[in-house]
């Protein structure tokens, strides 16, 4: 009891410390999300669109309730950036860019809420700038960007509840977990670590207040659209996520989970603050919660096979426990071994960064720098060539008689090629692409279908099997040779005539999952 209560003592004592200086650094945390904002504003125009974010901006030009693929958030904001800016890199890439910089400064602010002077609290900030997959976030528009936000949000806010003690919390939590289930479902595997945690620590308590159930209730408000959106659909969005996890296992992308826990979701140079607020999270009776949230899902996605970066948003709250706790123990050192140590943990946080970065970030446009990011990152290099498909596909239909070109249909194999036709397509007046791929099958063919059609996507033998009279009509790549999923898996572009089956029983028989 009297060891509990000077801890508490001790922490109340830095919590003042802390509220003393709040202003100061909480401006520094804003001027260190702001670079990082700025740092990715002026690199995220190199290249072009990855095929997930024209996945994003197809779907956002027919929102829904939910979408095969993930729930209907993220193609919503998509679609606010589309009005915005239009086909804007920069400005479509800009949500996930304000994603990652309010996921910088939360975790500033959970170090302070956990006892941390300036020093954690821009150790803690620095930490998650300089990891691999926040680093990645803000470089392209994808869910998972706001899937990070609303983890560290959440873990924030139970911070809060826990040090507060005020119930009232469970509503801001109930809000962010249903804001993260509109964004992805794996959020359930970190609602699944509060639940557990909550029943294997002194906050089993809540379960009996009126206040967690309002916030369980605001998140199943939040979430029920797309529920419905489910049962409609036969929750079509499970049968996909199945596909996806045996084709990821079979592809042995769930390898090396453990291995990577410090190189993709954390800088490896973070381990030890990680490490230590785990530890600190364990030991402390108040905050032992947030040490079964990271636990529980680090469990859970280890026995399912689930790929390694799915961990990634459950290091923020690490960071911020272990950097308070190595504030305070660097304080009772003598100060020449508190320099070295400082020196030594930045400078190799700042390496490891720098590395990541180099094959994260878009840093040129040509020369070293990005041959290097382009031969170790594979996301980088499947933003090339989409503009010159389209030229490409546009060719071929240009070349047919005037009177026939009307009737020419552009049919895509994944989601890639018919989010740069959809998108990109106008331009050349082409019509909107034919895909049975994820949430595009839900809506249908053109009627009457074309009797042409240019079949990207497809191997030689699949569309001749699928399709009447094909001939090779075009190749599929980029002027810059740069090897791709397209360039490599899909080289060729057919032009076929119908299908061999019925429309609607070819509809049926090639619905596919991507």
């Amino acid at each position: 009891m009297r060891s509990d209560a000077l801890e508490t003592q001790a922490q109340n004592a830095r919590g003042q410390s802390a509220q003393g200086r709040s202003q100061p650094d909480t401006a520094i945390l804003f001027g260190i999300a702001a670079i990082v904002a700025t740092f990715h504003i002026l690199t995220n125009n190199r290249y072009g669109f990855h095929r997930d974010e024209l996945q994003f901006l197809s779907d956002a030009r027919h929102l829904d309730w939910g979408f095969v693929a993930y729930p209907p958030l993220t193609p919503f904001l998509e679609r606010i950036g589309l009005s915005i800016f239009g086909l804007s890199l920069v400005g479509l890439r800009l949500f996930s860019v304000l994603a990652q910089a309010a996921a910088i400064v939360v975790t500033g602010l959970m170090a302070r809420d956990l006892g941390g002077g300036r020093l954690a609290q821009i150790t803690a900030a620095l930490a998650v700038v300089l990891s691999a997959l926040p680093m990645f976030e803000g470089t392209e528009f994808q869910y998972t960007s706001f899937d990070y936000l609303w983890w560290v949000l959440a873990a924030w806010f139970v911070i809060r509840l826990l040090k507060s003690e005020n119930p009232r919390w469970w509503l801001a939590i109930g809000a962010v977990l249903g804001l993260g289930l509109m964004t992805k479902y794996s959020i359930l595997f970190f609602i699944a670590g509060i639940l557990a945690g909550m029943l294997l620590t002194q906050s089993r308590r809540y379960f009996m207040n009126r206040w967690f159930w309002g916030g369980v209730t605001l998140a199943i408000l939040i979430f029920l659209p797309n529920l419905l959106w489910q049962v409609r659909h036969d929750f079509i969005s499970y049968h996909f996520l199945h596909h996806i996890h045996v084709r990821d296992v079979g592809e042995g992308r769930a390898e090396g989970f453990l291995r990577y826990q410090f190189w993709i979701c954390a800088n490896p140079a973070t381990a030890p603050l990680c490490i230590a607020g785990l530890i600190a999270f364990l030991r402390d009776r108040r905050y032992r919660l947030l040490g079964w949230m990271y636990l529980i899902p680090l469990a859970l996605f280890w026995a399912g096979k689930g790929r390694s970066y799915y961990m990634a948003a459950a290091y923020p709250m690490l960071m911020a426990m272990g950097a308070a706790t190595a504030e305070h123990w660097l304080m009772s050192l003598r100060r020449v071994w508190r320099t070295l140590i400082e020196a030594v943990f930045f400078l190799a946080l700042a390496a490891a960064g720098a590395y990541m970065c180099a094959i994260i970030v878009p840093l040129a446009s040509d020369g070293p720098l990005m041959k290097f990011a382009l031969s170790n990152n594979g996301d980088l290099r499947e933003e090339f060539g989409w503009n010159e498909l389209v030229q490409t596909v546009a060719g071929i239909r240009d070349s047919q008689p005037p009177a026939q070109r009307d009737d020419v249909g552009v049919l895509v194999g994944n989601y890639g090629e018919a989010g740069a036709i959809e998108l990109l397509g106008p331009r050349y007046g082409l019509p909107a692409p034919i895909s049975m791929t994820n949430s595009a099958w839900l809506r249908g063919y053109p009627e009457p279908p074309p009797s042409t059609l240019i079949v990207i996507g497809f191997s030689r033998e699949s569309a001749n099997n699928a399709f009447t009279s094909c001939r090779l009509a075009g190749h599929n790549g980029n002027s810059r040779g740069i090897r791709n999923e397209e360039s490599e898996d899909h080289p060729d572009i057919f032009l076929c005539g119908a299908p061999r089956l019925p429309w609607p029983v070819f509809w049926k028989e090639y619905q596919s999952f991507g």
